[in-house]
């Protein structure tokens, strides 16, 4: 009896801990608007920690979508942020679907120059808030399905919406990454310099093309610590954080956090394949 009201006590204080950690913030934006913040701080960190931002994909919210990825960075010893997009959240997917159906209403979305505007200035007010707590040494972006088209177009990306960002990070990940279609022309990320490591899965189909499709974007890039993960089994669902059996997000998490702890040591690693993971590198 001892031994269980002990272990109730070890999980609630571990509980609260993982809590505490967590600080839900309105940052002020270029017009005006608030945008939340879902931050994790670095469990352990000397001095002020590396950053990463994590940018949801459509109809997501800085609450779902890469919190797996941020609780693991958090633990890593990053200060994770995850940014909601209102403006390219659940309520204007919704409207979109319901104006023009399920498929195209996602397409209107994703391919909505203003919708990446408003990112830009969530992006750039999540990176002020920080700031003002301290100066990251290491600053990283990442992202999941729109969220990675917003890392594309912050990286530098070509593309067909007319859109240009300073970017300015360190290194990027993009998690479900759009091939040529609705945003990005042939060759559209030849001019990214920054490291970058994309991941997609065998089931990871997307509007243009199932996930080899998604691997052509790898192709557009030139040589520098770039890496490619292809995630036997893992859906596009699954890469957002939706897996219940939790063997993709696993792989993911093993893979971000090894890119990462290397390229902000000014090294570019060496991944190692796990089970079910097929590597590219350049």
């Amino acid at each position: 009896m001892k031994r269980l009201v002990f272990l109730l006590l070890a999980a609630m204080f571990a509980a609260s801990g993982i809590a505490s950690a967590q600080q839900h913030i309105d940052a002020p934006r270029a017009d005006g608007a608030k945008t939340p913040l879902l931050v994790f701080d670095a469990q352990h960190a000397h001095g002020c920690p590396p950053l990463v931002l994590l940018s949801h994909g459509a109809g997501g919210s800085e609450e779902h979508g890469l919190r797996y990825l941020a609780e693991a960075l958090s633990r890593d010893g990053w200060r994770a942020i995850s940014i909601g997009h209102r403006e390219s959240g659940l309520a204007p997917l919704r409207d979109d679907m319901r104006a023009a159906g399920v498929k195209q209403g996602l397409r209107d979305l994703v391919g909505d120059a203003d919708a990446y505007k408003a990112r830009f200035m969530d992006i750039d007010a999540a990176l002020a808030w920080s700031q003002s707590q301290c100066h990251a040494p290491f600053r990283v972006l990442a992202g999941h399905s729109m969220g990675a088209i917003t890392v594309m177009l912050e990286a530098g990306a070509h593309n067909k919406l007319g859109l240009e960002h300073a970017g300015g990070f360190d290194a990027y990940v993009a998690l479900s990454p759009e091939g040529p279609g609705i945003v990005f022309p042939e060759n559209a990320w030849s001019p990214i310099r920054a490291p970058m490591l994309l991941i997609t899965g065998t089931r990871d189909a997307g509007l243009d093309g199932d996930y080899s499709w998604r691997t052509r974007a790898f192709d557009g890039l030139g040589p520098g610590c770039r890496w490619l993960a292809v995630i036997d089994g893992a859906s596009h669902m699954n890469l957002g954080g939706m897996d219940a059996r939790g063997g993709a997000t696993k792989r993911a998490t093993t893979l971000v956090v090894s890119y990462l702890d290397g390229v902000r040591e000014k090294r570019c690693p060496k991944l190692v394949a796990e089970a079910g993971v097929t590597l590219r590198s350049k």
